[in-house]
């Protein structure tokens, strides 16, 4: 299971949580599993059962005003009862003041007591988008990305079946590269597949008999984009003579960290242009959204045909 420490949400810098450390340093190195964020307002109301260890608990005015309203003796035995459960961290909105009690019990339990001047709603949003990138499963495919008519085409296949060069002419059609040789894949909620390439190649490609390319460089950077949605998977195979789908009614799927995603298992052979076949692909796969599905419209006049000429 992925984690993230207490201490990378402490140091983020792309999210702008403006986190500080205020207590419990030795909690920096306590795990975070789930993205999802609780606030704790009943369990200092003595319903500890509610409560998630392992989320961050965020803390903003409502429930330091709770307790402001409880005796002293009340808000001491919340905060103790609070802190003896595994809290991954403590984060305070709003910069409000902290209960000097919370602070040496985070201390002394090793809990982690973060605060930020951000208003509660608008830092559970970005947190929560930090932990979801962060703990998204992730697998790394040989292959190559193209954005497509702003569809996100992963193409696969061996090794020299023409990847890269299927690519560049989808380049020169005007279409973008997002990554060449490895393609970085990251599920994000609910079921969406987000590809890029690896930071020391991104917008490079090999090129067999001319070597390695910058795409950006030679095309500029509308020829290249950073990360793109997955939608569709094309397999590049050789021809080796045996029978492919030729109506478009088998549809196949292609599965990645649990999402199946439209499969086409596309011959390779002299005289095919590849990537007037792909962009095509693209388009029907947008038609296809639409509702339209050519090949089933096409059988279900060939059936009302024949039975109408069967019924005649």
């Amino acid at each position: 299971m992925k984690a993230v420490k207490v201490a990378d949400i402490l140091k983020d810098g792309d999210y702008h949580l403006g986190l500080k450390l205020i207590g419990g340093r030795s909690g920096l190195s306590r795990e975070i599993t789930v993205p999802r964020i609780q606030k704790p307002g009943l369990a200092l109301a003595g319903y500890l059962e509610q409560i998630h260890p392992d989320r961050v608990q965020v803390l903003g005015s409502v429930e330091l005003s709770y307790l402001l309203t409880l005796s002293k003796k009340q808000r001491e035995e919340a905060i103790r009862n609070l802190s003896s459960l595994d809290i991954a961290c403590f984060i305070i909105t709003r910069g409000l003041s902290v209960p000097r009690l919370l602070i040496q019990e985070a201390n002394s339990r090793g809990i982690a007591v973060l605060k930020t001047e951000l208003l509660s709603s608008i830092f559970i949003n970005r947190v929560t988008k930090f932990l979801e990138d962060r703990l998204a499963e992730t697998v790394a495919v040989h292959g190559v990305l193209v954005d497509v008519l702003e569809v996100g085409i992963l193409i696969i296949g061996k090794s020299g079946i023409g990847k890269s060069e299927c690519a560049l002419d989808l380049v020169l059609k005007g279409h973008r590269l997002v990554a060449d040789d490895m393609v970085e894949i990251k599920k994000t909620l609910p079921s969406s597949l987000i590809g890029r390439g690896a930071d020391l190649i991104k917008y490079h490609m090999e090129i067999r008999g001319l070597g390695i390319i910058n795409v950006r460089d030679l095309f500029g950077i509308t020829a290249v984009r950073d990360e793109k949605e997955i939608e569709v998977v094309v397999e590049l195979m050789e021809w080796a003579g045996e029978e492919h789908d030729r109506l478009g009614l088998d549809e196949k799927k292609y599965n990645i960290l649990g999402v199946n995603l439209p499969h086409l298992r596309v011959p390779v052979r002299p005289g095919r242009n590849m990537a007037t076949i792909i962009e095509v692909a693209a388009r029907n796969h947008l038609l296809k959204k639409t509702g339209r599905h050519s090949a089933r419209e096409l059988q279900d006049a060939l059936t009302k045909r024949i039975q109408g000429k069967i019924a005649g």
